[in-house]
């Protein structure tokens, strides 16, 4: 959540779509209900997976992204988990996705 102020989200989803670590920032008002959360967070692992098909011949993901018009969505691959970040849409997404990266890989 240090890494840019802008982050609404940040937390670590397992394989099966469950959130295991972090959450809503504090006084951050959510875009959706819990209901919904999960539906996302079962929806972002199965895309995960689905993605992974195609690391033979693409390589593997760095990260995916999803750009809507109240955030910005990024996932990043942790082994079997998944670092689901969610940012205000004004975010300078190719800064935040560095810092995320060098943080994920360090």
């Amino acid at each position: 959540m240090t890494v840019d102020p802008k982050i609404r989200f940040a937390g670590v989803i397992n394989e099966r779509g469950r959130l295991v670590a972090g959450g809503m920032k504090e006084n951050v008002e959510p875009l959706e209900s819990k209901k919904d959360d999960e539906m996302i967070f079962m929806e972002l692992a199965l895309r995960v997976k689905m993605r992974k098909e195609f690391d033979k011949q693409l390589g593997t993901v760095n990260f995916a992204m999803a750009s809507r018009e109240r955030a910005i969505a990024m996932s990043f691959p942790l082994g079997e988990d998944i670092l689901y970040v969610v940012s205000e849409p004004d975010t300078d997404y190719a800064a935040l996705a560095t810092k995320v990266l060098k943080i994920a890989h360090s």
